[in-house]
């Protein structure tokens, strides 16, 4: 009995150098390589994040082509969830969006929170309608107009 072990028989694995030309055609468990998991024809392939920018983005499409003048300037974006300190106009639960108007160097900014605005809503047709509704109030502030003035299908 030699002291190298039970696999005295086996024949040494081919060194670094060879084993790097060939190009590995399997995983480790010898399955093939393999595809996407959903294909990007499917909803499913884009993730609730992506869907709900498209909403907003198809939002803010809509009130710009009614507004785009007085808007002119403002950005729009998507966050998360609200900073934990609340706005000092704020009372109340939490902010599905908000309006901050332009300061030295910074032009108005309006933003959506999308897990607030997503637990809020019960489909994706609700979703787009409460994201517009979110939107068209923020935009009723930068305006200083009536939100049913801004929309006229805003729902309070």
């Amino acid at each position: 009995m030699s002291a190298s072990g039970p696999h005295d028989g086996d024949v040494a694995p081919a060194g670094p150098a060879v084993a790097a030309h060939r190009p590995r055609r399997r995983d480790r468990r010898g399955r093939g390589l393999r595809g996407l998991v959903v294909p990007h024809t499917l909803p499913g392939y884009r993730t609730r994040a992506e869907r709900f920018d498209d909403a907003v983005l198809g939002a803010v499409e809509a009130l710009e082509r009614r507004w785009g003048r007085q808007l002119e300037g403002t950005e729009f974006a998507v966050e998360e969830v609200p900073p934990s300190q609340p706005a000092p106009w704020e009372h109340g639960g939490v902010p599905l969006g908000r309006y901050f108007p332009s300061d030295v160097g910074m032009p108005a900014r309006i933003v959506v929170y999308r897990r607030p605005v997503e637990t809020r809503a019960t489909d994706d047709a609700d979703l787009a309608e409460l994201v517009r509704d979110v939107l068209v109030e923020q935009v009723a502030h930068l305006l200083a107009r009536p939100p049913e003035e801004v929309d006229p299908r805003y729902r309070p």
